[in-house]
């Protein structure tokens, strides 16, 4: 699994605190100004610091770092509701784009064929796949109070060592365009699995362009 270390995380989030000043609204792209004083700056980064060292596990971790930063988490019957409006907005917003969204429990799942995300042997983000990104992004950065496991996969074509490269190349730089259109690093994990985990048959064409996907799963931010 590859993980956002906490020294990274601590980086970035300065970088992120030093930008507040302002900010862009995702839905009119017009700036606006920063209500973030470098007093709640330096106390979130303080208190994002803290929980990142803290946790046992990679959920764990970012739970406790973006808590620790003032986002909050969410309790009881509220988690169910939050989870039912972030799939309306997605469904809505991924309506005819090849995406599918699925539901279990209260965690989401998005699964990106191939066919839309990246071509053979790339981890270059394909142009028609930043509209779904960034579609994507304004319902992240709506509802901040979810994590988001990013899964790369691949076809059995090649090495299973090239293929889990591959596929873990491919997790970081769906990651990576998500952290850079606003979305707080910690809530983002991006982790390969190469070719092990197959939906389909890898005999046919049809199969492996199946099994060469990502998939975001967005889990609850629970208190």
């Amino acid at each position: 699994m590859r993980r956002i270390s906490s020294a990274v995380f601590v980086s970035l989030l300065v970088l992120f605190l030093v930008g507040g000043c302002t900010t862009i609204d995702p839905y009119t792209g017009e700036k606006k100004a920063s209500k973030t004083t470098w007093g709640t700056g330096i106390g979130a980064l303080a208190g994002a610091a803290a929980g990142a060292l803290t946790g046992h596990d990679s959920e764990s971790r970012r739970k406790r770092a973006l808590i620790g930063a003032g986002v909050g988490g969410l309790a009881g019957g509220g988690v169910g509701y939050y989870m039912d409006r972030q799939e309306a907005q997605l469904r809505q917003r991924l309506q005819g784009t090849g995406v599918s969204v699925t539901r279990e429990g209260d965690r989401i799942k998005l699964n990106m064929p191939g066919n839309i995300t990246f071509k053979t042997n790339s981890s270059d983000i394909q142009p028609n796949f930043y509209d779904v990104l960034n579609s994507v992004i304004l319902v992240l950065n709506e509802y901040n109070k979810t994590l988001i496991n990013i899964y790369g996969h691949t076809d059995n074509v090649g090495s299973d060592a090239y293929n889990q490269s591959l596929s873990e190349r491919r997790a970081s730089s769906v990651g990576q365009y998500l952290t850079t259109h606003q979305v707080l690093p910690d809530r983002v994990a991006a982790v390969g699995f190469g070719e092990s985990r197959p939906i389909a048959d890898n005999t046919s064409e049809a199969g492996r362009q199946q099994n060469r996907r990502v998939e975001l799963e967005l889990a609850p931010l629970t208190q």
